[in-house]
């Protein structure tokens, strides 16, 4: 047994993207999180050189949870199959299936795109989504899940 406090603890889950700003945006409007200080868009025609390297997004009382990193070439995942496979997806809750409409029409709204629709589905309600940057991440009805994800 490894003592608590000789552990790493997960500080934010960081994503690549040619657009950092872009995708950032994204989860923001999506998740309801704020930019780190510092991090938020400059004013209209000013620099936006924090957002052509590395963004923090926090929740509103202050805990780190997206960060995303400015890469040159991000080739596409190609899920669930092709020659792009993922390496890491978000899962994201909500209480309904009433609820994972409202979600589906906001994340379409925002950019991002229905790459699977198992809605009907009795025992795990869920959607896959690609972001704007095509990072796969699910919206699933947590009261049916039993803690695994439904993406593999």
């Amino acid at each position: 047994m490894v003592d608590r406090e000789s552990v790493p603890k997960l500080c934010q889950v960081v994503l690549d993207c040619t657009d950092a700003r872009a995708l950032a945006e994204f989860y923001r409007r999506l998740l309801g999180l704020v930019y780190r200080p510092g991090d938020e868009p400059p004013a209209a025609g000013q620099v936006d050189e924090r957002g052509r390297d590395w963004l923090v997004l926090r929740t509103p009382e202050g805990a780190s949870q997206l960060a995303f990193q400015q890469v040159d070439h991000l080739p596409e995942v190609t899920w669930p199959e092709g020659p792009v496979a993922q390496q890491l997806h978000l899962d994201l809750t909500v209480e309904s299936v009433e609820e994972l409409r409202v979600q589906h029409e906001r994340v379409l709204n925002l950019g991002g795109r229905l790459l699977y629709d198992r809605i009907d589905d009795p025992d795990e309600p869920l959607r896959v989504y690609a972001d704007p940057a095509g990072h796969p991440f699910c919206v699933f009805v947590a009261a049916h899940r039993s803690g695994l994800s439904g993406l593999a």
